[in-house]
C-alpha cells in the first residue's frame, strides 16, 4: 500500500470554491481566442446527452463559459479537422482528440469483456468494418439500420457489432448527425500520432488522474474518480505519481488533492452569470456539488411528473461564483418559457433574469414568460427585472 505524504496546504472552502471554479472556466475573463476547443481542452471531457431544451447539453456547456457562441461553430469546433471524438468517459462525452491514447486502458477492457448485454451474431463485426473501409463515414441507418423493432435497446446486429467496435477502438464516432452517431474506422479518423495503445494501464490511470485534478482545481478522491468513471482502487494506486499534491480542504473532512498550478496563482477575475446544463461538468457530482456551493442538485428528467420539485430540465442558475436559484425552461415560438424559477432570496432576481435574458438571446427568442416562481413574493420583482433587460 502506497503512503501518500501529508498536507502542507490548508484551503478554506471558499479558496476551493474559486479554485473550482476557474479550472472548471467560469472565473476570469473568457479565452475566446481559444474558443471552444478551448474550453473542450481545459475541461476533458464535454457530456452527451438526448435532451434538447434550449439546446443540448455539449452545446450548453461551451455556450456557459463562452457566451452566445453560435451553435453551428460549437459543432464544427469539436469535429471539423477531427479535433475531438466520442467515448465512455463520465458518460458518453466529446473528448479532445489528444486524449486517445488514455483510453487504451478502457478499450482493452471492453475486448477482454466476457458478457454482453447484445448478442453478436457471426460475421457482421468482420461485415461492418468492411463496409465502413469502403464507404464510411455512415450512420448506423447507413449501415443496415440500428434496431429490429420499435424498442429503444432492441438493436440490430449492426447496431451490436459498430458499438463493439467502437468500443474495442477499431472504429470511432466521428460527428454527431441528426443526433445519430457517423462512424468511421480510427486508422482514417485518428492522426498517426495518437493512434495506438502503447501506453500500459497504470500510466492511463496516471495521466487520466492528472488531468481530471486539473480540471477540477481541487477535489476528493470520490471527486477525481467520478471526472472518467475511474474507481477508487484504480485512483489509489496512481494518485501519488500523478503529480497532484495532497491538500486539506476546511470543512471537507475528507482528504483532497489539488493541481499545483492552481494553488500557485491565486484565482482572480470576473465570475460569469449564466444557466448550466444539468450535465454540465461544474455540478456533474452531486456529493461535491453539495460540498462546495451547499446547493443539492439532481435532474429530474426521468422522475415521475408528480414527483418533481424543481422540473423537467432544471438549470442551476451560477452568479458571483454561487449558484443561486434554478430554472426550468421551454420555448414556445420566439419566447422562452421558464415553467419555473427558484430563487435564493431577493438578491438572486438580478442574477436570474441576466442569465434568462442572455440565454433568450442566444437561442434566438425575443421574449421571456415566467410561468411559476416557487417564492410567490419574488414574481413580480422578476418579471419587472427581465422587462428592463429585454428593453
Amino acid at each position: 500500500m502506497t503512503t501518500l505524504p501529508r498536507p502542507t496546504t490548508t484551503l478554506t472552502a471558499d479558496d476551493a470554491r474559486r479554485i473550482a471554479l476557474r479550472a472548471q472556466r467560469f472565473l476570469g475573463a473568457p479565452d475566446r481566442r481559444a474558443g471552444v476547443r478551448g474550453v473542450l481542452r481545459h475541461l476533458g471531457a464535454v457530456q452527451l446527452d438526448t435532451i434538447s431544451v434550449l439546446a443540448r447539453s455539449h452545446e450548453l456547456v461551451p455556450y456557459a463559459r463562452l457566451g452566445a457562441v453560435g451553435r453551428k461553430t460549437v459543432e464544427a469546433a469539436y469535429w471539423k479537422d477531427t479535433h475531438a471524438f466520442e467515448y465512455w468517459s463520465h458518460a458518453a462525452c466529446i473528448l479532445p482528440v489528444e486524449e486517445w491514447p488514455h483510453f487504451a486502458f478502457r478499450r482493452r477492457a471492453y475486448r477482454d469483456r466476457p458478457h454482453w448485454n447484445h448478442e453478436l451474431p457471426e460475421g457482421v463485426y468482420d461485415q461492418v468494418v468492411k463496409q465502413l473501409r469502403a464507404e464510411g463515414p455512415l450512420t448506423s441507418t447507413e449501415l443496415g439500420g440500428a434496431k429490429k423493432t420499435s424498442d429503444w435497446w432492441d438493436w440490430s446486429g449492426t447496431k451490436v457489432a459498430v458499438e463493439r467496435a467502437l468500443m474495442y477502438g477499431e472504429v470511432v464516432c466521428v460527428e454527431r448527425r441528426g443526433w445519430k452517431r457517423v462512424y468511421d474506422l480510427a486508422e482514417r479518423a485518428i492522426p498517426d500520432a495518437l493512434l495506438h495503445d502503447e501506453l500500459d494501464d497504470t500510466e492511463c490511470l496516471r495521466r487520466l488522474v492528472r488531468l481530471a485534478g486539473e480540471s477540477l482545481g481541487v477535489g476528493t478522491r470520490a471527486d477525481i474518480a467520478d471526472y472518467h468513471r475511474l474507481k477508487g482502487e484504480q485512483v489509489d494506486a496512481v494518485i501519488a505519481d500523478s503529480g497532484l499534491v495532497p491538500v486539506e480542504v476546511e470543512g471537507w473532512g475528507k482528504p483532497a488533492w489539488a493541481d499545483p498550478a492552481a494553488l500557485a496563482a491565486p484565482p482572480r477575475g470576473r465570475h460569469r452569470t449564466t444557466l448550466l446544463s444539468p450535465f454540465d461538468s461544474l455540478v456533474w457530482e452531486r456529493a461535491r456539488t453539495e460540498r462546495i456551493f451547499g446547493f443539492t442538485h439532481r435532474l429530474e428528467a426521468y422522475v415521475p411528473r408528480q414527483k418533481r420539485v424543481h422540473g423537467y430540465f432544471a438549470m442551476p442558475v451560477l452568479a458571483g461564483g454561487r449558484l443561486v436559484g434554478r430554472v426550468d425552461p421551454a420555448r414556445e415560438g420566439r419566447t422562452l418559457v421558464a415553467r419555473q424559477v427558484t430563487l435564493d432570496g431577493p438578491k438572486a432576481v438580478r442574477a436570474v433574469a441576466q442569465a434568462l435574458t442572455e440565454a433568450a438571446t442566444w437561442v434566438d427568442c425575443t421574449d421571456v414568460r415566467v410561468e411559476r416562481v416557487d417564492a410567490p413574493s419574488l414574481r413580480e420583482p422578476l418579471t419587472r427585472e427581465l422587462a428592463g433587460l429585454l428593453g
